[in-house]
């Protein structure tokens, strides 16, 4: 599956036309070309290398999965390996969308695996600000990042109130819920792990871009790849001091129930205590042996008594002490 545009002198002015008119269109001064595949097979890969004279260790990296977030400098493109995210607001699971961009200095060619990366959201960023197609590649590698960085920061955000219904339920008593509490601080510490390897690199991704050397962004471009940098570090900010949140909430979590454990133990080595004195005292009284009272009414209403008084005293006593 492929998607085309073509912008000429900052206007757009063709959309899905063949992939085999591109070596024509990208020659005329003044153009710039889109190219969009979703999960590709060799013979597209091979058409891009030919159609753009691509470097073969570039290609190589767009056709191998799981590439760490990154930007390599070619002769003649870059290539740019990044993530959007998505993350499921009931169980806080995490899910990415690769993509893979070679940028020339007038084309941008995005390769889509799987389908967690929205190309229509980001295609509508493109016609929102139509002023800016007069800025070339860098207007299309812009509306990229920004809705690749957005999914960054809206994944982050429903993480952050997942932890904050966790925290609501620390202290319930109910097992259903303490069991709850620890499958969902493991899964979402696990969704923040998988967002920091994704999160992280793309703050030297941004970064190199703005660098005049990379000649992709002019200074018309500037403010807007400052304001994704700013995106990008409240991002990771936000990712780092969620992962110590969970953290928190994880030890907090076996606190709890380290308390409540102390808790059980000590009122139920408490009433084993009250308990422990009738058993004595009816042990002692049922010894084979005579006794005062043995054989006779006094005798059983004495261990009686005695059973009862010093079960009540230990009671208040363990209950003064709030052992009980």
């Amino acid at each position: 599956m492929t998607r085309t545009r073509l912008y000429h002198d900052g206007s757009l002015k063709l959309e899905d036309f063949p992939v085999g008119d591109i070596s024509d269109y990208i020659a005329e001064p003044g153009s710039t070309v889109w190219l969009d595949v979703r999960d590709p097979e060799s013979a597209d890969f091979e058409m891009i290398a030919e159609e753009f004279g691509l470097h073969a260790l570039a290609v190589e990296d767009a056709r191998n999965d799981h590439q760490r977030p990154k930007l390599d400098r070619y002769r003649t493109h870059l290539f740019l390996a990044a993530y959007a995210v998505d993350v499921d607001p009931q169980t806080g699971a995490m899910s990415t969308g690769e993509v893979a961009a070679f940028i020339t200095h007038n084309a941008l060619i995005t390769i889509r695996k799987g389908p967690h990366c929205d190309i229509d959201h980001i295609v509508e960023r493109w016609d929102e600000n139509p002023d800016l197609a007069k800025h070339g590649v860098g207007f299309l590698v812009h509306g990229l990042l920004d809705y690749l960085v957005d999914t960054h920061f809206k994944a982050v955000q429903l993480l952050d109130e997942r932890i904050e219904d966790l925290e609501d339920l620390l202290f319930e008593d109910s097992a259903k819920e303490i069991s709850q509490v620890q499958r969902t601080s493991y899964e979402l510490r696990k969704s923040l792990v998988k967002l920091r390897r994704v999160v992280l690199p793309m703050r030297e991704v941004v970064n190199s871009l703005i660098r005049r050397d990379v000649q992709v962004v002019n200074e018309g471009l500037m403010p807007y790849y400052q304001d994704v940098y700013d995106h990008v570090l409240r991002a990771t900010e936000w990712t780092e001091s969620l992962r110590d949140l969970v953290t928190t909430v994880m030890e907090t979590n076996l606190t709890v129930q380290g308390n409540r454990m102390n808790m059980i133990m000590k009122k139920v080595t408490s009433w084993a205590a009250i308990i422990a004195v009738p058993t004595a005292v009816t042990g002692f009284y049922g010894q084979n042996v005579p006794f005062p009272g043995f054989g006779s009414h006094v005798g059983f209403w004495t261990s009686t008594s005695l059973m009862i008084v010093l079960s009540v005293l230990l009671y208040f006593s363990f209950k003064r002490r709030d052992w009980i």
